[in-house]
């Protein structure tokens, strides 16, 4: 490769460090167009959408993300204010170096494992679209299993129904709850003062204020009264887990429980009964490996109990009545 035939260059047609340069083939202009020619020799073409978007997926695979282009394409959907859907109409335009260095920054931060949503601040769950920040866990789609539960539990009901949701970080399976059973009042609480300022951001954003209620303590110890159904997400990896790093970028407090993770959802357990409603129902996510222990807690505790299987076939939602 000669200086006459190409040049590689600096510019913003290469990424930093592990990015691979790029290098756009031309030719200078011949004699006999040199009178008409307006391109200088070194002036570099910008980078498109479509090659920035290219490069971003190589480049997050190489450090181990299982959804590269999703996650290169939501990145740069945010780093320029647009949706996905308008990327695929905006493949060909040249990036501006601002949009450029924006998406630069978000790159590199979901390559050191960063989650996606702490990066652009928000995460969709069951269809409706929450602020998420690294005080709170990233809402996962196999607690929707959980959330629809729930909402196929209060419409045969039929009629009101208070619920208490306990470890409610976001406030995703509380807010989403009420929406889709408008007859349901939900308490929602968690022990971080952090999680329960972006749960009421969340509360507000949705306009539900008026029937999701925040309390502040452990388990059911602040919620008032009793209750048609007592649902939570509560931390229940064991600390010898291997992680993915963008789960071990969530906070600790809800991902961590001692003995093998399964202490908050036994203690749970034993303490909802007491503040069920006769036919009340408790429904709690749960880590697979966890299972023979609460189904041991459930037992005890209540008269009946099933599982439900995630969106990968894994036991993931415990449900119990008596």
């Amino acid at each position: 490769m000669t200086a006459s035939s190409s040049r590689c260059t600096s510019s913003t047609r290469s990424w930093p460090g592990t990015w691979t340069s790029s290098c756009r083939r031309w030719s200078r202009p011949s004699a006999r167009h040199s009178s008409t020619a307006t391109t200088a020799p070194n002036a570099q073409p910008e980078l498109t959408v479509l090659e920035v978007l290219t490069r971003a997926t190589g480049h997050l695979q190489k450090h181990g993300s299982t959804s590269a282009r999703l996650d290169a394409e939501v990145l740069l959907a945010h780093a320029l204010g647009v949706g996905r859907i308008d990327l695929y109409v905006r493949f060909d335009r040249p990036m501006s170096e601002e949009d450029l260095a924006r998406y630069r920054g978000l790159v590199a931060g979901r390559a050191r494992g960063e989650p996606v949503a702490y990066l652009v601040g928000h995460k969709e769950f069951m269809a409706l679209d929450f602020l998420v920040t690294p005080a709170v866990l990233v809402p996962n789609p196999d607690t929707e299993v959980l959330v629809q539960r729930a909402v196929a539990i209060a419409r045969e009901r039929n009629g009101p129904m208070r619920a208490a949701d306990v470890g409610t970080g976001s406030g995703c399976i509380a807010i989403a709850l009420a929406h889709y059973a408008p007859a349901v009042e939900v308490w929602a609480g968690d022990v971080s003062r952090d999680a329960l300022d972006v749960a009421q951001r969340n509360v507000d954003k949705h306009g539900l204020a008026g029937r999701v209620h925040l309390v502040e303590g452990d388990l059911l110890e602040p919620f008032p009264g009793e209750f048609d159904l007592v649902s939570a997400n509560l931390p229940y990896v064991c600390g010898e887990a291997h992680l993915p790093a963008e789960v071990r970028a969530q906070p600790a407090t809800a991902l961590y429980a001692p003995e093998r993770g399964a202490a908050l959802v036994t203690r749970l357990l034993q303490s909802a009964p007491a503040r069920l409603r006769p036919n009340g129902r408790a429904l709690l996510e749960i880590d697979p490996a966890i299972l023979d222990v609460a189904e041991q807690a459930a037992a005890v505790s209540f008269a009946n109990h099933r599982v439900h299987r995630d969106l990968g076939g894994r036991e993931r939602v415990l449900e119990a009545w008596s």
